[in-house]
């Protein structure tokens, strides 16, 4: 509700609704607006100013990823049903005809975990694969760190990594390796939310646990000399961490993506810091401990606040992994086992936060202007 639509100097789901049914062009897919004009801008407006779009939120479904478009003109009236991935149409019908209809299977995939995937699988695989099959990583660090460089020289969003650069700012928090890790990370945020028309390099469907798992781990490399294998591997093992999580938390939660992209962060700075496996798993569930329960309330541009408490923790956690120190069985959801530890914060997003979920949403809608 809050997001910038880029190359529209607005915000919100009606202006990008207004614009997708006018100009939209499916074959760009998470790019579907690439081509917009100022007159398709202007237009979209006038459709908004004639109360033609009326936003409600779906009672009674179980899908988290879940969209229904229904559009009338004339005597002719389609629906349309995303559910499952941002891309993924489970249902087409027009005038009563349908035209498409998975929609169980869509909720099927949606449950679906391979049980096989470990956090020694990621990180072995991160350690061992050969480079030039992974390499490609490093385009997340070009467009990511590039997004960040873009939101310093403009006025995105809160500006909040814009801030962290300033003087008065330095003089609270000093300038460091840690201070430049939350200003690039947030600053990339702060252009995203804003709109800004720069790309960045996603993970899981998501541009901010993209700029988590990658910012942090690539100020930290650059910031100590760190060799271009040892960066790609960093950040494979962050990004891989993030995906192994995801896969049992599900596309959306009401849990922040950003404790789940910042726990991958964590194992890639530990790794750069000279950290193995059972270092890893001390940084895992550092982040566990201290960040599960943030909750998700939409993407807007205060992510950047919540994602730069997500990386300070990462950074913390992987200093802590390194000195052997770690939240034990004894606290709250932590287990002996780093894997086990992982599935109590995805059941915890997954399951026991569906209430919140539900609450959030209700609160969003519901808000008076």
């Amino acid at each position: 509700m809050g997001v910038g639509i880029p190359g529209t100097g607005m915000i919100g789901l009606p202006i990008a609704v207004a614009l997708g049914a006018l100009a939209g062009n499916p074959d760009y897919q998470l790019e579907v607006l690439k081509d917009i004009t100022s007159d398709d801008v202007e237009l979209g407006k006038q459709v908004i100013a004639e109360n033609r779009i009326d936003i409600q939120l779906k009672e009674n479904i179980a899908e988290k990823l879940y969209i229904e478009v229904i559009m009338s003109a004339g005597p002719d009236e389609t629906t349309a049903i995303i559910s499952g991935g941002h891309t993924c149409f489970v249902y087409e019908a027009r005038n009563g005809n349908v035209l498409l209809d998975e929609r169980i299977s869509a909720v099927a995939e949606e449950s679906e975990e391979d049980g096989s995937l470990s956090l020694r699988k990621v990180y072995d695989f991160a350690l061992t694969a050969p480079l030039d099959e992974i390499d490609f990583i490093l385009d997340s660090a070009r467009l990511n760190k590039a997004a960040a460089e873009a939101s310093f020289k403009g006025d995105y969003g809160h500006s909040l990594g814009k801030s962290l650069r300033n003087d008065n700012e330095r003089r609270v928090m000093g300038d460091s390796v840690f201070t430049r890790i939350l200003s690039y990370t947030s600053g990339a945020c702060d252009a995203r939310m804003a709109g800004a028309m720069i790309p960045v390099m996603s993970n899981s469907g998501s541009g901010n646990q993209g700029i988590a798992a990658t910012l942090p781990v690539v100020v930290y490399a650059e910031e100590n000399q760190k060799s271009r294998e040892e960066m790609i591997r960093a950040l494979v093992l962050s990004h891989l961490t993030v995906i192994y999580i995801k896969q049992s938390l599900g596309r959306l939660s009401a849990l922040c993506g950003c404790v789940v992209a910042a726990t991958g962060s964590s194992c890639g700075i530990t790794y750069l810091m000279g950290g193995g496996y059972e270092e890893m798993t001390y940084a895992v569930k550092n982040m566990v401990a201290n960040l599960t329960g943030m909750i998700c309330d939409g993407a807007k541009p205060s992510c950047a606040m919540k994602l730069t408490s997500g990386v300070s923790t990462a950074v913390f956690s992987a200093m802590l992994a390194m000195e052997h120190k770690c939240v034990t069985a004894v606290e709250g959801i932590i287990e002996n086992d780093v894997d086990r530890t992982i599935h109590n914060l995805t059941r915890i997003g997954a399951q026991g936060m569906n209430e919140t979920d539900r609450l959030v949403l209700d609160i969003m809608t519901h808000k008076c202007p």
